[in-house]
C-alpha cells in the first residue's frame, strides 16, 4: 500500500517557529517530526509514500531527498495555492494507482498498529478506515460517532441517524480509503476530505472506524510541541524502537 503525508500547512499557531521551518521539520528528539512517522511507515512495510507541500516545501524535500535514505521512495506533490486535506489529496491522486492509499497528517506524532489498520480495512471492504480514539472532549477536535457495528454515522453531527446508540471518539488524523471517495472533490480548489467523508456517508457507504489505543499528538501549539519534546526524552514515545525495527 502507498501512502501520503499531509505537510502543506503553515503551522500558524507555532510561529516564530514556523516562520522559518515547516511544521514537518521540527524536530523531535534530534529528528524532524517527519522523519519519526516515515520510520513508522517503513516500520509497517509502507515504502511509498508521496508528501504535499506548500508553506516552506522546497525545505522538507531538501531534508528527505528520494527517500533512499530510510529506505524508501518518496514523491512530491508541489501546492502553488494551497489546497486543503480535500485538494491536495485529489491532486496526489495519480499516484496511488487506483488503490486504497493510507493518509496521515504531518503534524502529528503517533504509535499506532499500521499493518492492523490496513488489515482491518481490507477485512471490513469499507470505502475508508478511520483511526480514532478516546477522549475526554473530543467535540473539541471534531466528533466523530460510531453504531454499534464499530462504523463511522456521523462527523461533527453531520451524517446519518442510525437506530441504536452511538459512541463519540475523535479522528486521529490517520485513515485508508480508496480513491473512489475522492470523486467528488473538485480538482485545484481548497477543500477539507471531511466533506467527502459526510457525503459518503449519507449515501450509505461502508466507514469504518478503528481504534488507536497507543500515544498520540498533535504538533500544533508550542505547549503541545513541548509536551511531545518531553515525552521523547522520557521515552513515553521511542525513536529507537522505530529505528530497530525498521531495520530488522
Amino acid at each position: 500500500m502507498k501512502a501520503i503525508i499531509l505537510a502543506a500547512g503553515f503551522g500558524t499557531r507555532l510561529r516564530p517557529l514556523t516562520d522559518t521551518l515547516p511544521k514537518p521539520l521540527l524536530p523531535i528528539a534530534g529528528r524532524p517530526l517527519i522523519v519519526w512517522n516515515l520510520l513508522l511507515l517503513r516500520r509497517h512495510g509502507i515504502t511509498d509514500v508521496i508528501i504535499n507541500l506548500h508553506h516552506l516545501g522546497h525545505l522538507i524535500e531538501q531534508a528527505l531527498g528520494d527517500g533512499l535514505q530510510f529506505g524508501m521512495r518518496l514523491a512530491y506533490s508541489h501546492e502553488p495555492v494551497i489546497l486543503g486535506t480535500g485538494g491536495g489529496l485529489k491532486q496526489a491522486e495519480p499516484f496511488f494507482g487506483g488503490e486504497a492509499f493510507l493518509v496521515v497528517n504531518g503534524d502529528t506524532l503517533f504509535e499506532l498498529d499500521v499493518a492492523g489498520l490496513v488489515s482491518a480495512h481490507r477485512q471490513r471492504r469499507a470505502l475508508a478506515t478511520m483511526a480514532v480514539r478516546t477522549d475526554p472532549d473530543p467535540e473539541r477536535w471534531g466528533a466523530v460517532e460510531l453504531d454499534e457495528a464499530r462504523r463511522v454515522v456521523r462527523i461533527t453531527g453531520r451524517g446519518r441517524h442510525p437506530e441504536g446508540p452511538t459512541e463519540k471518539r475523535m479522528f486521529a488524523g490517520v485513515h485508508i480509503m480508496h480513491p473512489r471517495l475522492l470523486a467528488s472533490v473538485p480538482a485545484g480548489r481548497e477543500s477539507s476530505i471531511i466533506e467527502a467523508y459526510i457525503g459518503a456517508i449519507q449515501a450509505g457507504e461502508p466507514v469504518a472506524a478503528f481504534e488507536l489505543p497507543g500515544y498520540w499528538s498533535d504538533i500544533g501549539t508550542p505547549e503541545r510541541y513541548a509536551q511531545a519534546q518531553r515525552d521523547a526524552e522520557a521515552g513515553v514515545i521511542n525513536l529507537k524502537d522505530r529505528l530497530v525495527r525498521s531495520e530488522e
